[in-house]
């Protein structure tokens, strides 16, 4: 899983991934041209997208009649003092928040099942898990 990242004019990153191209910014607001979607936005449509594609491959697996699936995501930070359902140190906690919407003649148990795995998709262990920073700063090259 491997991505590069360049700074190109302003706020505007060019992202390459495999040979694909596409971009995040900041809105004016914020000081960018809002020519694109936030980093965070873009978080929030790759969480979407894997729970979405991991829904319908386990539902595939089980031949079972999920037609489609929408995801709606949002999410908050927090103080970590102020969080009810947070006793740990952090500074700050992130509450995310999804709403799923399961197409197709599905039984209750099976539309359980679906979202107990939408839980299971990789970005969402990549956020939800510990997670560790590996840094490395490399020389910079003259302009």
């Amino acid at each position: 899983m491997k991505a590069t990242v360049q700074l190109t004019d302003g706020y505007r990153t060019t992202i390459t991934s495999r040979g694909h191209t596409y971009h995040a910014d900041e809105p004016e607001t914020e000081g960018g041209a809002d020519s694109a979607p936030t980093p965070s936005e873009m978080l929030m449509g790759a969480l979407g997208s894997c729970i979405a594609i991991t829904i319908k491959l386990y539902a595939g697996r089980k031949g079972w009649p999920l037609t489609g699936v929408d995801v709606a995501l949002d999410y908050e930070r927090f103080k970590g003092d102020a969080y009810a359902d947070y006793a740990g140190e952090a500074a700050f906690v992130h509450e995310i928040r999804e709403q799923v919407v399961l197409h197709g003649d599905l039984t209750a148990d099976q539309r359980d099942k679906l979202l107990e795995i939408a839980s299971k998709c990789p970005v969402s262990r990549v956020i939800e898990l510990p997670a560790f920073f590996q840094r490395t700063l490399l020389a910079a090259l003259p302009d």
